[in-house]
C-alpha cells in the first residue's frame, strides 16, 4: 500500500504540474451543517491552501460551522430553529419503534418526510431574507465572485446563485430529492436501487416492484413536499421563472460523493467528478496514551466503535448490554460514547469523548469498525481495508453498509434487532471469519489505485470552472427536452403514422383494384 500510495502521489503532482495554473479565486460557500460540513471543510482547506479566498454563508444558530475562522469570512443568517431538534427526535422514533410492521414504516416515512420538508421550508425563508436585503445582494454583487460552492442537499445555494449569475458547483452526493444521480443521469429502475429500498442492483420481480415504489415516495417528496417552497421563491426573484431541480441539472460540475468501488455500476454524465474518499489521508501517529492503549490489545487487536456526529449515545439499557459483550472480548476497545458511563464497562474498554477515527482505522491493531454507516466513516473504512458491522440508524446509512455487506467486507444489525445476542455475533463472525478483511482489502486497494487523487481530481475541476468561468459544455441538452420527444414517443408516432398510413393505402389500392376487376367481370357477363 505505501508504495502504491507513493506512486500515486508521484502522479498527481506530475499531473498537476501540467494543468493550467489559476490565481486565487474567490468563492462563495453556501454549505449544508452538521457531518456534510465535514465534508465541506476539508475541500475548502486544500482550496485555501491553493490561494482561493473564501467566503460561507451560516446560519447564526448552526452548531458546526464557527463564525470565526482563519478559513474563511462569514455571512450571517439570523435563524432560530436549530436543526438538531429534528435528528434527536426521529433518531428516538428509530430506536423506540417494535418491529418492522407496513403501519411502522409508513409512520416513520411520514414523520421523516415532514421533517425533512420542514427543513427546507425554513431554509427558503432564510434565503428570501437574504433576497430582501438589497444591502446584502449589493455586497454580494460587488465581491464579484467566481463561482458558487454548495451542498444541494438543502438548496438555497442554487437558487442564490442563480439570481447572482455565478457559475455553480455542488459538493454533493445527496439533494433535495434523495440521490443526486437519479436527476442527472438515466436511471433504469430495473437495476439502480433507490436510496431507502435496501436493495442491490440484482433485483427479482418483487424487488423491482418495490424499487419502483419507493421511487414514487421520492417523487412524491420532491414534487408536493419540496419543490413548491424552492418555487415560489423561484417565481417572486428570478425573471423568468424556475424550479429547483432544473437549477441543479444547470450545475457545472458535480463533485460527487461516491466511487464506483464503492456504489453499484450505473450510467452518468461528463460533467461528474466522482471524489468518493477525497477526506482520507494515511493515518498519523497517535498520542503516547492511545498508542500505548493500542499497543497493549497484542495479538488480539483493538474494535472501535462510535455513531458519527449526530448521535451521542444509544439508550442506558442497550448501551450496558453492549458495554457487557465489549467486556466478555479478548480485544481491547475504544469508543466514542458521550452520556452515561455504561455500567458494565470492561477492564479492557476506553471510553472517549472524541477520537481520532482516521487515525485509529489506520492503525494495524485496528481489527473492526463498529458504525452507523455514515458515508465518511464507511469511505474511510474502506480507504483503510478495515471491515464494518453496520448499526444503521437513518437516512442513507442502511444503504451504505449494504454496498459493503454486498461485497462481503461487512454486516449489518438492524436496529430493532440489536440486542446482546446479535452483537456478539456479529462481531465474532468479523472477528474470526478473515473473508471479511480480505474483501476490505481488496476494495482498498481499487480505491487507491488511481492515476489522480480524489482530492486533486476535486480541486482541479473547481479551478477548470472558474478558468474557463463555467463548463456548459459538459452540460446535455436532454433535461430541457419535452419528455415525448426524450423517449421519441413523438418520432415513434410518426413512423407510426407513416406505417398505418401506407398499410391503409396499400388495402385501398387493392380493394380499390378488386372492385374494378369485379366491375369488369360483372359487365363481360352482361
Amino acid at each position: 500500500w505505501k508504495s502504491v500510495f507513493s506512486q500515486s502521489c508521484l502522479l498527481s503532482l506530475y499531473v498537476m504540474s501540467l494543468a493550467p495554473s489559476c490565481d486565487g479565486g474567490s468563492i462563495l460557500v453556501f454549505p449544508v451543517d452538521g457531518s456534510h460540513w465535514i465534508n465541506m471543510k476539508v475541500l475548502m482547506e486544500e482550496l485555501q491552501s491553493r490561494g482561493h479566498k473564501l467566503t460561507v454563508i451560516r446560519a447564526s444558530n448552526s452548531w458546526y460551522i464557527p463564525e470565526q475562522s482563519p478559513l474563511y469570512t462569514t455571512v450571517n443568517l439570523q435563524m432560530e430553529e436549530a436543526f438538531e431538534d429534528f435528528f434527536d427526535i426521529f433518531l428516538e422514533k428509530q430506536i423506540k419503534r417494535e418491529g418492522a410492521s407496513a403501519l411502522t414504516f409508513l409512520k416513520l416515512t411520514k414523520d421523516f418526510l415532514h421533517m425533512i420538508s420542514h427543513a427546507h421550508a425554513i431554509w427558503c425563508e432564510a434565503l428570501e431574507k437574504i433576497l430582501e436585503d438589497d444591502k446584502m445582494v449589493k455586497s454580494l454583487l460587488d465581491a464579484k465572485y467566481d463561482l458558487m460552492l454548495t451542498d444541494p442537499a438543502i438548496a438555497p445555494g442554487v437558487v442564490l446563485a442563480k439570481h447572482l449569475k455565478l457559475p455553480v458547483v455542488l459538493n454533493v452526493r445527496w439533494v433535495t430529492s434523495g440521490d443526486g444521480q437519479f436527476q442527472l443521469a438515466p436511471s433504469p429502475l430495473s437495476y439502480i436501487p433507490v436510496p431507502g429500498s435496501g436493495f442491490t442492483d440484482k433485483m427479482d420481480f418483487l424487488q423491482r416492484a418495490q424499487n419502483l415504489f419507493y421511487y414514487s415516495i421520492t417523487q412524491f417528496q420532491q414534487y408536493v413536499l419540496v419543490g413548491p417552497s424552492y418555487d415560489a421563491v423561484c417565481e417572486k426573484y428570478i425573471e423568468g421563472g424556475c424550479d429547483i431541480i432544473s437549477l441543479l441539472q444547470d450545475a457545472d460540475i458535480w463533485l460527487f460523493r461516491s466511487d464506483f468501488v464503492f456504489d453499484f455500476p450505473r450510467p452518468t454524465m461528463p460533467n461528474v467528478i466522482y471524489m468518493g474518499g477525497f477526506q482520507c489521508k494515511q493515518a498519523q501517529p497517535l498520542s503516547a496514551e492511545l498508542e500505548d492503549f493500542m499497543q497493549s490489545a497484542g495479538e488480539h487487536g483493538v474494535i472501535i466503535m462510535t455513531l458519527g456526529t449526530l448521535v451521542n449515545a444509544l439508550p442506558p439499557d442497550l448501551a450496558d448490554e453492549i458495554a457487557s459483550i465489549f467486556a466478555k472480548l479478548h480485544q481491547k476497545v475504544i469508543w466514542r460514547h458521550i452520556g452515561a458511563r455504561p455500567s458494565t464497562v470492561g477492564n479492557n474498554t476506553l471510553i472517549v469523548d472524541w477520537m481520532p477515527q482516521k487515525d485509529l482505522l489506520g492503525h494495524p491493531q485496528t481489527k473492526v469498525f463498529v458504525a452507523h454507516g455514515g458515508t465518511n466513516g464507511v469511505q474511510e473504512a474502506i480507504y483503510h481495508g478495515v471491515p464494518v458491522l453496520g448499526i444503521p440508524l437513518f437516512f442513507d446509512q442502511f444503504d451504505n453498509l449494504l454496498r459493503l455487506q454486498a461485497r462481503g467486507a461487512g454486516t449489518i444489525i438492524r436496529l430493532n434487532e440489536l440486542n446482546g445476542e446479535t452483537f456478539e455475533q456479529g462481531l465474532r463472525e468479523l472477528l474470526h471469519q478473515e473473508h471479511y478483511r480480505d474483501n476490505m482489502q481488496r476494495l482498498s486497494r481499487l480505491h487507491r489505485d488511481q492515476p489522480l487523487s480524489p482530492m486533486d481530481q476535486a480541486v482541479f475541476w473547481v479551478e477548470y470552472v472558474i478558468r474557463h468561468k463555467g463548463a456548459a459544455h459538459l452540460r446535455t441538452q436532454a433535461y430541457k427536452m419535452p419528455w415525448y420527444s426524450y423517449y421519441c414517443v413523438d418520432v415513434l408516432l410518426l413512423l407510426l403514422s407513416a406505417v398505418i398510413g401506407t398499410v391503409l393505402c396499400v388495402v385501398a389500392l387493392f380493394r380499390f383494384l378488386c372492385s374494378r376487376n369485379r366491375t369488369k367481370i360483372k359487365d363481360k357477363k352482361q
